[in-house]
């Protein structure tokens, strides 16, 4: 029999609110351990909560990044358990009534088609206490920072829609280019602004019935979400195989050996509403004035890049994948960029250099007007392409614009007809054994003879020009 995964997730992501959300301790994860507390974050008897309207307007932005129908009312709840980060023994969240209802995000497919998966609901929550474990000798300890007890964050649970790693991977990548869109989170799983559950269990392939599923907690990597998955899949059909239950309950992931282990039962504690929050009202005018803070988001922005000439599907969505990295986009064009070029220049040239700077493209000197200059100079055949690479490297020092680079360092091009023939001539005279190899089938040897070219007109000639004028002189029929 053949089996089909059936895969939700349930992702948390802390808002990067300033304040914590029922006092006004800062959300500052920096800060030495338990200083950014009080007593209603420290759940001191008597403390009195005082819900923040910052973090509630981030999570209502990220319900409406999300696609998610706001709700006029929701309420927080208290789910009780019993654990060492949790101070007042039960977690503020909003269980019966959340904030946000029937989002979803669209992510691309094997066959490069896009799938709409669904957002069952994100509700807010407050952040438990971080437990930070060690050993001395012999002796294991846990020691508690209530530093991020009383963090702001938005749970998003998915309707269980997906059916593969690849799926689950893409859907993460997708809510966190969306999230950080809308300004409301930074999602770094590395840093556990974004941490993500994954819920898996197996079905015959067709069948509406699946068996139990189990619970992966705390995957701090996409990478590690996509392992963990599969992995959960190859147990999971092994067991039934073999005419074992598979039983429901929590297991971790352990990168080191690449499989997941038994955590503990899968329990639900009791939930009842919490007397001391009054319900969150969300007006109908609040929500058209934070829809309008959204900017053009990445799936919007995605459709209109795969219209525009010459590029492809996965250029458009790179371009489109981080905020930063579209508005740049979008004012080269405007400032005269050809759309394949720019994409190239971005991919191939610019970002390798942003990352040895460590500099986003919303925070360089090279702006998007210069770049496309530059990428215009080359275009025109003013500048070659190498001359183009070192203006760009130069750009990040220099007030100078392109063109007065250029002509500073004398890349001027060379473009003329005679210069470029006596440049093929000279490279064909002096390199004979390349040109017979070449005349006798060896056709990696034009490819050393237009480096060679190259190299003689000191970078400033089109490679592509060069290749040709050699082509047409070295194949038969060509002038000899």
């Amino acid at each position: 029999m053949r089996y089909e995964a059936v895969i939700g997730l349930e992702i948390h992501v802390q808002l990067n609110s300033p304040t914590k959300l029922f006092c006004d301790c800062p959300n500052d994860p920096s800060l030495p351990p338990n200083t950014a507390v009080c007593p209603v974050c420290l759940g001191l008897p008597g403390a009195l909560k005082q819900f923040g309207r910052v973090p509630r307007d981030k999570a209502v932005l990220s319900c409406l990044a999300l696609n998610c129908e706001v709700q006029p009312v929701s309420a927080f709840d208290q789910k009780v358990y019993y654990y060492p980060d949790l101070p007042r023994g039960y977690q503020l969240s909003q269980f019966h009534r959340p904030l946000g209802k029937n989002g979803w995000l669209e992510v691309p497919g094997e066959d490069g088609s896009w799938r709409r998966l669904r957002i069952r609901e994100a509700h807010m929550e407050e952040d438990v206490a971080r437990l930070v474990h060690g050993t001395e000798g012999r002796r294991r300890f846990s020691l508690v920072d209530f530093n991020r007890a009383g963090a702001p964050l938005v749970e998003i649970v998915t309707e269980p829609d997906m059916r593969s790693p690849r799926e689950a991977m893409e859907f993460i990548r997708m809510l966190r280019a969306s999230l950080r869109y809308a300004g409301t989170a930074e999602c770094s799983m590395e840093e556990g602004t974004l941490r993500a559950d994954a819920n898996v269990s197996i079905r015959p392939e067709g069948s509406p019935e699946f068996f139990s599923k189990v619970e992966v907690k705390n995957l701090n990597s996409i990478r590690h979400l996509g392992a963990a998955v599969a992995y959960e899949i190859a147990r999971q059909t092994e067991l039934v195989a073999e005419g074992k239950p598979v039983t429901l309950h929590t297991r971790l992931w352990d990168p080191e050996r690449g499989v997941t282990t038994p955590m503990r039962g899968k329990f639900a504690g009791p939930c009842v509403p919490d007397p001391s929050v009054p319900p969150v009202s969300v007006s109908v005018e609040l929500v058209e004035e934070l829809k309008n803070r959204l900017p053009k988001m990445p799936a919007a922005r995605r459709k209109e890049y795969g219209r525009l000439p010459g590029l492809t599907p996965e250029d458009a969505e790179q371009m489109s994948s981080e905020r930063d990295l579209a508005d740049y986009f979008e004012t080269l064009l405007a400032a005269g960029g050809p759309p394949k070029a720019a994409v190239d220049w971005i991919n191939n040239r610019l970002r390798p250099l942003l990352r040895e700077r460590n500099q986003s493209p919303g925070e360089t000197p090279v702006t998007p007007e210069r770049l496309a200059e530059l990428i215009l100079l080359v275009e025109k055949k003013e500048i070659s392409s190498s001359a183009g690479k070192k203006v760009l490297a130069q750009l990040f020092e220099s007030g100078l614009s392109p063109a007065e680079l250029a002509e500073k360092e004398g890349l001027g091009g060379i473009s003329d007809a005679e210069t470029l023939e006596k440049i093929v001539e000279a490279v064909i005279v002096g390199n004979p054994d390349a040109v017979n190899d070449y005349r006798g089938g060896r056709k990696p040897a034009l490819g050393f003879l237009v480096g060679r070219a190259v190299q003689a007109a000191a970078g400033r000639a089109d490679p592509k020009e060069l290749r040709r004028r050699l082509e047409e002189r070295l194949n038969p029929g060509g002038k000899q």
